[in-house]
């Protein structure tokens, strides 16, 4: 199950999967393009706006009455934002699409994961997690002045939701993983940030990824014959244990920053 996958990496991850015999769920915010991939792969389309949390709980509802087995849930939607905006549930966008939708998913659907046999959650972070700061006192980066900062923090709280991910279910058979694709030089989530397209464009971001070399990261560990190995990691494209700031590798951080988000959206701590 890929979310973010009506367009980008997702939808090339879903393609390479399904040419690999896997049954994919294609998960994408417009109706349109989501089913137009779906069809690509022989895939179902599930529409879901991460942007509302009814819609994240209406998603897990639909995949656990479907799926009595997901052996991979790819947590890969996201988006750049360079203004800021709230969500109907009250929550910053960006915080709540990159972050906030798929700790919530990933919970709705931890029963199943644990129960079936060995399983994989990989995470789409960000080389840009070095540039934001956890603060458990300001979650949603609300004192943060530059929306990439708060970017860049949402992707670091993506990897340490990986690590304690990684921790409380170790022993059950599921193993998670985060990964940096890559600077795409074509994909949706840099549309509706201009300054992240210009930096992207004049290569002041790295070197470019195609969405294929993109891809390839999530592939890879949704594949790979030994995910253990990689369990509570960081994959900087194919290269595992990638560089990460320091905050990133703070296993009491990771706990609390859990513990606060569960509290956050009524979940059970764990």
């Amino acid at each position: 199950m890929i979310t973010g996958a009506s367009g980008g990496i997702g939808a090339e991850a879903a393609r390479r999967l399904a040419r690999l015999g896997a049954r994919v769920a294609v998960v994408g915010r417009s109706p349109e393009k989501t089913a137009a991939v779906a069809r690509q792969v022989g895939a179902e389309p599930l529409v879901a706006d991460f942007a509302r949390l009814s819609d994240v709980r209406r998603l897990a509802d639909t995949l656990l009455s479907r799926y009595p087995r997901i052996d991979v849930l790819a947590n890969n939607a996201g988006v750049v934002l360079t203004r800021r905006s709230r969500t109907e549930d009250g929550h910053d966008l960006m915080f709540q699409v990159n972050y906030l939708a798929p700790f919530l998913l990933t919970n709705l659907l931890l029963d199943r994961l644990t129960s079936g046999g060995p399983t994989r959650v990989i995470t789409t972070s960000s080389k840009g997690h070095r540039f934001g700061s956890v603060d458990l006192d300001d979650l949603e980066g609300a004192g943060k002045r530059s929306e990439l900062l708060r970017y860049g923090m949402t992707k670091r709280q993506n990897i340490l939701f990986t690590r304690e991910l990684a921790r409380r279910t170790r022993g059950s058979g599921l193993t998670a993983t985060a990964f940096h694709p890559g600077v795409i030089a074509s994909t949706d989530i840099n549309r509706a940030a201009p300054l992240v397209a210009a930096l992207v464009r004049y290569r002041l971001l790295g070197g470019l990824s195609t969405l294929r070399e993109g891809a390839e990261p999530l592939v890879h560990l949704a594949t790979m014959a030994d995910p253990e190995t990689a369990n509570g990691g960081y994959y900087h494209r194919l290269r595992p244990n990638g560089p990460v700031h320091r905050q990133a590798r703070n296993d009491q951080l990771a706990t609390r920053l859990w513990d606060r988000t569960a509290e956050l959206l009524g979940v059970p701590v764990g």
